[in-house]
């Protein structure tokens, strides 16, 4: 009597099964290993619990009109461009920024800004890694502050 090959059948089921925990396992355990920095906002349950009153600064924020510009410049040095709703440049503005990598080895750099002529204002150093980096920005002048976000890339 020969035996049948449909005896194997739980075997190949359960040896798929533990490829796809295998893979399934190696893929979380990269994806924890290699994550470079956090999640944006982490106070998302608080956050929520006022957002009537986020919503409202922002839409003070937007009234004011301001428009940032942010870039790089050779040398990797932050550069903002700062105008007012009249597109005029918005001078003696007081600039707290931090600079972080989104992308890659996490790194975190405080910048000082310096107003070089009205509305443009240059970061002190330069940023230590090319790539993409995330522009943290605390912005106050003319009596009014707002934070904003800004992405530049160094080459």
């Amino acid at each position: 009597m020969q035996r049948s090959f449909w005896r194997f059948y739980p075997w190949i089921v359960a040896a798929g099964m533990a490829v796809v925990v295998a893979v399934n396992i190696g893929m979380v355990t990269a994806a924890l290993h290699t994550f470079p920095g956090k999640a944006p906002g982490g106070e998302g349950f608080d956050l929520s619990n006022r957002y009537n009153a986020v919503i409202d600064r922002a839409n003070d924020r937007a009234a004011l009109g301001w428009t940032i510009g942010a870039e790089a410049d050779r040398g990797g040095h932050p550069v903002l461009n700062l105008t007012d709703a009249a597109h005029a440049p918005l001078a003696r503005a007081r600039i707290v920024a931090t600079a972080d990598r989104p992308l890659g080895a996490a790194m975190q750099t405080r910048v000082e800004f310096n107003e070089t002529t009205p509305g443009h204002y240059a970061g002190d150093i330069a940023l230590p890694a090319q790539g993409q980096w995330e522009l943290q920005l605390t912005i106050a002048a003319a009596g009014h502050d707002i934070a904003a976000t800004r992405r530049i890339v160094v080459k």
